[in-house]
């Protein structure tokens, strides 16, 4: 009986001199928390999807609570409520978020692009990607694997006729997808966008055609008549300078194979129209 009292006398000892060291370590080797950045770090809304330009959200925070940036509009998944948010939260100066929204600039589908060999290997793009850039006749195309479907937080992107499409009403423009698509043919475009190209091929027309016959056979039907000389053929892919461009649908009419198509004026953020 006395060996079980000793026992617990001598563990009540040990747990009393752990809590007792514990808790002076806690108070001398504490770290005190920048009050800025817990701030800032509650108003982000924790995608950690980098669109910022920093590591996640907490490294926003702390470039806003060590005046490495004062831009408040930087977090383009939180929109305007979250840069309201840190104005007031740190006293800056209200910016207007730029909203984006992904755009996949390919349509070379099932039944317009053809295929130049037979994969049978890991189902997933980087890895299609590795031999000799896919098993797609177009090897500017979508490999439609899915790999930005998956990595896409928000369930924004499907696989619809052997490409990838975005539900703009889901997306909220961290661009995951960029980053994930080995091709780069994902991109995020101003939701104020009025055109744009759904191609990515930088083959000559006659190439395009041969492996994708709703590819851009960069003909310049649409520089040459761009009232605002917003459309340029560069490497045989008309590009938009969206600066310049009016929204006139002038280039759309004009394009004989139809690859360039109507942007959607002010859509609000995360409650698009599809495109």
């Amino acid at each position: 009986m006395d060996g079980i009292v000793i026992a617990v006398i001598v563990v009540s000892v040990v747990g009393l001199v752990c809590g007792v060291v514990l808790a002076l370590a806690s108070h001398f080797m504490d770290v005190p928390v920048d009050e800025r950045f817990s701030k800032a770090r509650e108003c982000l809304p924790g995608a950690n999807c980098g669109a910022c330009g920093f590591t996640g959200c907490d490294g926003y925070a702390k470039a806003l609570a060590d005046g490495e940036t004062t831009s408040s509009n930087l977090c383009v998944p939180g929109g305007d409520v979250v840069a309201k948010n840190l104005s007031k939260a740190l006293g800056l100066t209200f910016e207007d978020v730029e909203e984006k929204v992904a755009y996949v600039h390919c349509n070379g589908n099932c039944d317009r692009s053809k295929d130049r060999a037979h994969y049978d290997g890991i189902g997933d793009c980087r890895s299609a990607n590795l031999i000799y850039g896919g098993p797609e006749g177009c090897i500017y195309g979508c490999l439609g694997f899915g790999d930005c479907a998956q990595a896409c937080p928000e369930q924004a992107i499907c696989m619809d006729d052997g490409i990838a499409r975005i539900d703009v009403r889901k997306c909220i423009g961290c661009g995951i997808c960029v980053r994930t698509c080995p091709k780069h043919i994902i991109s995020l475009l101003n939701v104020t966008s009025k055109t744009v190209v759904q191609c990515s091929s930088k083959e000559k027309g006659a190439l395009t055609r041969k492996a994708c016959i709703n590819g851009c056979i960069g003909c310049k039907k649409c520089e040459l008549n761009c009232p605002e000389k917003a459309i340029k053929v560069v490497d045989n892919l008309a590009t938009i300078d969206y600066s310049l461009c009016n929204g006139c649908g002038k280039c759309i009419e004009l394009c004989p194979i139809g690859c360039l198509k109507p942007g959607h004026l002010e859509m609000s953020h995360g409650a698009q129209q599809a495109l």
